[in-house]
């Protein structure tokens, strides 16, 4: 892959039969890979120790376009627990090529916000909020990397639960509501406001933040920040 040096190792694979739980449609017989996670990557040993000392993982997603019986590809979509001081852990992404739509979700159903990136943008998932990922392309990889506290494990229940999350996006251009949620409000639309001269949170490229305890400490310490997170996912 051109956007990383060196070799990767092997991919975590996201299959068909994986993401059976959360499809528009479960009883699809589609089979086989959807997207691949390269996972805890680094390109020295002095960047993997200062990752994990710091409690830090920096990922790769390839997501190939694809629909899954009338369904835009997408990842299976997870909440954030706490961190100890009682505030969910945030995350933040980079597009590196392609396009991605990241649909988040309040805790309380309440907020549902669509946010368009393309290549070179950042996005913060903010604390509370469950995220799906979907590659809109019918033609083009979506690359994207993330750095996040390697202090919690994804909650993949709640979107189980309700056969995924709170819309679906469609292989003909709808956002399909999902019936299982209750009183859901419709979808925000806006585009990547993840911008560094606004939000000083927003810093990239991504890896060239390894190393700089200062941009990156909001990830493990989100409940120093809140005042910035209010403002990402404003109209």
């Amino acid at each position: 892959m051109s956007i990383w040096e060196g070799e990767l190792p092997q991919p975590a694979v996201r299959t068909v039969e994986d993401m059976r739980p959360v499809l528009a449609d479960p009883s699809c017989t589609s089979s086989g890979p959807l997207y691949f996670m390269y996972r805890d990557l680094a390109k020295s040993d002095v960047d993997w120790n200062w990752l994990h000392l710091n409690k830090l993982r920096y990922d790769i997603t390839v997501i190939p376009p694809c629909t899954i019986c009338g369904e835009l590809v997408k990842t299976k979509g997870h909440y954030h627990p706490n961190n100890p001081a009682g505030t969910g852990y945030p995350e933040i992404y980079e597009v590196i090529e392609g396009q991605a739509h990241y649909l988040l979700q309040s805790r309380r159903h309440d907020d549902v916000v669509m946010v368009s990136a393309y290549a070179g943008d950042l996005v913060i998932i903010p604390p509370g909020y469950g995220h799906v990922t979907i590659n809109p392309s019918s033609d083009t990889t979506l690359v994207m990397a993330n750095l996040v506290s390697r202090a919690f494990e994804s909650e993949y229940g709640p979107y189980e639960k309700y056969q995924g999350g709170a819309y679906y996006e469609m292989s003909d251009g709808r956002v399909q509501k999902n019936s299982r949620y209750p009183d859901l409000p419709h979808v925000r639309y806006i585009g990547a406001t993840c911008i560094g001269e606004i939000h000083p949170l927003c810093r990239g490229p991504l890896y060239n933040l390894i190393g700089n305890n200062e941009a990156l400490s909001f990830l493990n310490f989100p409940e120093k920040y809140l005042p910035v997170f209010s403002v990402l996912l404003r109209d």
